[in-house]
């Protein structure tokens, strides 16, 4: 199973739930172009799409022909343009707390934008964890929001993120595809997964009650939900 990490996070910041999925896969994580332990490269290679073409080079030099693909928030920006530009390396698709792109209706609400922009981890764990979550998991919270990146990836990671579009194309993906959102996700509104799921013909919908930004770590249920889709939808 290949993580696919949001905006500025390294791979690090799946912490917990990487380790609870590999008791059932081999789980493939990298850090993203201008995170934690990669280089910046080129700047015009930040974009969702290319950002896609280097999830699948990750694919390639583990020497995986196929992988389930897991993306959450940006990363799930980046495994939709995978599953339609790569669709032969994607088993199933598992998109949490994302969108198809900037024209959605629904953005975030103007608070949760500006606790983003302030990159402040005390504004932004409300927008992503439940408290007493984040209270009994001080070191996952740290982690997450404490990844290596400087000033100029983040932008790049930001605008990246801002103008993913492919609302267009999703109508080609092929695989098996669970969204996962949350009722009360503020910087991505719950409408976000609703056009998902109209735009990808095969794809299931699961809508996690009180749930914010962060529910692939704070709701761990997800993973036994992700394990049953992936037995029913894509079995090996």
């Amino acid at each position: 199973m290949l993580l696919i990490a949001g905006q500025a996070t390294a791979m690090d910041g799946w912490g917990p739930t990487a380790e609870a999925l590999s008791r059932y896969h081999r789980v493939i994580r990298f850090d993203h172009r201008g995170i934690g332990a990669s280089g910046d490269g080129d700047a015009g290679r930040y974009s969702t799409r290319l950002l896609a073409a280097d999830a699948a080079a990750v694919l390639d030099a583990a020497n995986v022909d196929a992988a389930h693909v897991y993306g959450h928030s940006m990363g799930g920006r980046i495994a939709q343009w995978l599953a339609i530009d790569h669709p032969h390396r994607v088993r199933a698709l598992i998109l949490a707390a994302t969108s198809g792109g900037k024209l959605s209706r629904a953005g975030p609400t103007q608070a949760a934008m500006e606790a983003l922009v302030s990159g402040d981890a005390a504004r932004l764990e409300p927008l992503f964890f439940d408290p007493e979550w984040a209270l009994n998991h001080p070191d996952a919270v740290r982690t997450f929001f404490n990844s290596r990146a400087s000033a100029w990836a983040k932008a790049r990671h930001f605008r990246a993120s801002r103008d993913h579009d492919a609302w267009g194309e999703l109508g080609s993906i092929q695989s098996p595809t669970l969204i996962l959102h949350g009722t009360d996700d503020a910087l991505t509104p719950l409408p976000n997964a609703v056009e998902l799921h109209r735009h990808i013909r095969r794809s299931t919908l699961v809508k996690v009650p009180g749930a914010g930004h962060g529910l692939h770590l704070d709701h761990p249920e997800t993973i036994e939900w992700i394990r049953q889709f992936i037995a029913a939808k894509a079995p090996r």
